[in-house]
Parts: C-alpha cells; sequence; structure tokens
C-alpha cells in the first residue's frame, strides 16, 4: 500500500532536498520580523511558527530577544534539519512534528505565525480544520500572521495544488472575528532565481466582551 499522507508528501521533499534549497526559503525573514514587530509583542510573548522547519524566524527571533518561542512543522526531517541549522540554541526552542490541521497544543499563543502553508488548504474542510486549530491556539486580542500565494502567485507548488489570495479574500476567509491590521505584497526569489509574489497579512483576534 502506498503511503500518500501529507506528512509522508513533506518528508519526501526535505528528503530530496536540504532545506535551503526549498522554493520558499529565504535567507532571512524580513518581512516576518517587521510585522512582529509591528504588533508589538512583548519579548517573553508565547510565540509559535507554523511550517518553521524551513525558516530562519525562530533564531532571528532568539536573537531579538523573545523567549517562549515553538516551532512546528509536519515533517520529521524538516524539524531535524532545522534543529540542525539552530546549533546550541536549538535546546531554547519547543519542537512540535505535527499536522496543524488536528494538533492540540495545550496552551495558548500570542502570535500565530504561517508563512507558506495556508495556501495549502485548497479546500473548504482543510481551511476549517486549520481555523479551528488556529481558534483554539490564538489567545482572543492575539495576532496572526499570515504569509500565503498573492493574487499572482503560483497555483501549484511542491507538486500539490495551492490557494492564491488577496487582502480581502484572506480577511474573508478567517471571518469576522479577525480584523487587518497591516498588509503588504512581497516578491519572493527562490534559491533557484524564480520569483513568487506572497500576501503577508498581520491581523488581531478580537478579544473577549
Amino acid at each position: 500500500m502506498v503511503d500518500d499522507s501529507p506528512q509522508t508528501h513533506w518528508d519526501g521533499v526535505y528528503a530530496r532536498r536540504d532545506a535551503r534549497e526549498v522554493s520558499w526559503f529565504e535567507p532571512a525573514p524580513e518581512t516576518s520580523l517587521a510585522l512582529i514587530r509591528q504588533a508589538v509583542v512583548a519579548r517573553d510573548a508565547a510565540i509559535v511558527d507554523v511550517g518553521g522547519g524551513a525558516t530562519g524566524l525562530a533564531a532571528a527571533l532568539l536573537d531579538d530577544g523573545y523567549s517562549d518561542l515553538t516551532v512546528v512543522d509536519i515533517s520529521d526531517i524538516a524539524l531535524r534539519a532545522a534543529k540542525a541549522a539552530v546549533g546550541v540554541q536549538a535546546e531554547r526552542l519547543r519542537w512540535v512534528g505535527a499536522d496543524v490541521r488536528s494538533c492540540d497544543f495545550g496552551r495558548r499563543y500570542d502570535l500565530w505565525h504561517d508563512r507558506a502553508v495556508f495556501h495549502f488548504m485548497v479546500s473548504s474542510a482543510d481551511r476549517d480544520a486549520y481555523l479551528d486549530t488556529l481558534r483554539r491556539t490564538l489567545a482572543p486580542g492575539g495576532h496572526a500572521i499570515f504569509a500565503t500565494f498573492g493574487p499572482a502567485g503560483p497555483t501549484r507548488c511542491s507538486g500539490l495544488p495551492t490557494c492564491r489570495y488577496d487582502t480581502l479574500e484572506l480577511t474573508r476567509v478567517l471571518r469576522t472575528d479577525f480584523h487587518q491590521v497591516a498588509s503588504c505584497l512581497h516578491e519572493h526569489t527562490t534559491p533557484s532565481g524564480e520569483h513568487q509574489q506572497f500576501l503577508y497579512l498581520l491581523a488581531r483576534r478580537t478579544p473577549r466582551p
């Protein structure tokens, strides 16, 4: 029997390529860091980076003085590579291997960061499951940062279909308990030299009345 689970798919992606060679890799997460600073979260705020196995965000946040950081990825291979890249500081981070659509983090976070995961939620069932986890996990009044393919971005990536969003559509998908704080389009250059349009959205979850 062929195992076509999402974890197997992404383990295969990372087994075939170095984490620095995947199309979404960026040497420095400058746009994400700028939006986190705009959200004005405290240095001891709880931050979760979803799909963080091929990013340098956690290490950059450690360097910036943030202390409560969780990195989540569906691929164990990606997490092992990320730990190796962080080096001795890896023990300061919480590492979670899980599918975000069904993960129970067992705690609340003040900021949710997702670069290049949500646009793979192409079915309504996947989007609903993802957003259910988001609402269980992000504290009321907390911030969420999404980086998805923009209106001119790719329709496929790593052998899978993707969704493209503009600000209005992504805000609509998040529904009424989130409101936009900031958004921007970013032209990402892949390690192979191709260009991908990303939409970044910083949104705040409505505090409880």
